[in-house]
């Protein structure tokens, strides 16, 4: 339990260090997108291969991965009935919105719980692998069908996941795993070096975000959708993976903690990138990633308190 908290507290005092930084403006206003496109296209993708690199593929391609997919679907089609039967949202909102209440932050808070609280960075490789390869792609599909704007093919949805940077160092850590390559040492420390940069960096940007951060603004027309995503990411979301993990695949003890951790992740700040662009659910996917992010975490604190592991 101490080790746990401990984690935490690494976590949050690094957080706050970001909130310091934002609210001093000391690295200027672009800060925010900097850190977070240093830690994207290149300290992440150094992070995951190099982590990946050395570790088991069965483990990363186990049962943590099928307990994120069926999980994350369930919350997902709850919230869409939800939504579309009580309140009467179109369709592309009601997805923007099932989004939301789904997919979790598993880079920015992901990588760095995985390394502070459950002391294993690839324990958040199955779920990152699972939202940019499946999750993601099948949401835009969807949404491509329900608007008129932006047509894509499934076979574009699937190059354009090939060519994300933290898709392609997961998976040549792997490739690395399954058939015993190694790097020569001039090139693997450099790897390592840059991959250290990116936990710190995504837990200051992390911080940044959260200057100014105002969810549930009565202008927004969605506090309802809101408070419903919101609850199902914070709380429906782990309840499923506990009830999956330990029921369907028989997982205890600290697997079973690390996937009911994984899952009560905030919601991923991509979405509302997603819900922009189609322009359906923007209220509710910014509402919902400001509100589970300052909430995610002391919630998260309870799981050790209620899961023994």
């Amino acid at each position: 339990m101490l080790g746990v908290l401990s984690g935490f507290a690494v976590v949050w005092t690094v957080i706050l260090v970001g909130y310091a930084v934002g609210r001093t403006g000391v690295l200027g206003p672009q800060a925010r997108y900097v850190l977070n496109r240093l830690t994207f296209f290149v300290a992440s993708p150094a992070l995951l291969f190099t982590t990946l690199k050395d570790s088991e593929p069965t483990t990363v391609l186990g049962p943590a991965l099928w307990v994120a997919l069926l999980s994350a679907s369930a919350v997902a089609l709850t919230y869409f009935l939800i939504t579309r039967w009580w309140l009467r949202r179109e369709p592309a909102e009601a997805l923007l919105g099932a989004m939301s209440a789904s997919t979790v932050n598993s880079a920015n808070l992901g990588l760095p719980i995985a390394v502070y609280v459950l002391g294993d960075i690839t324990q958040a490789a199955p779920i990152i692998l699972f939202q940019l390869a499946l999750f993601s792609p099948v949401f835009l599909t969807l949404l491509d069908a329900t608007t008129s704007k932006h047509r894509t093919t499934p076979t574009a949805m699937l190059l354009h996941s090939a060519r994300n940077p933290m898709i392609i160092g997961s998976l040549l850590g792997l490739l690395f795993a399954l058939f015993g390559w190694e790097l020569p040492q001039q090139v693997a420390d450099p790897i390592e070096l840059i991959g250290g940069a990116s936990i710190p960096a995504m837990l200051l940007a992390f911080g940044i975000s959260l200057v100014n951060s105002r969810p549930l603004a009565r202008a927004g027309g969605r506090r309802v959708d809101t408070i419903v995503a919101s609850v199902l990411k914070l709380f429906l979301h782990p309840v499923f993976a506990w009830l999956i993990g330990a029921f369907a695949f028989r997982l205890e003890g600290a697997e079973l903690f690390a996937v009911v951790v994984m899952a009560a992740l905030p919601t991923a700040q991509n979405v509302f990138v997603t819900a922009s662009r189609y322009e359906r659910g923007v209220v509710i996917a910014k509402d919902t990633v400001l509100l589970t992010t300052i909430a995610a975490i002391p919630a998260m604190m309870l799981v050790p308190l209620l899961l023994p592991h």
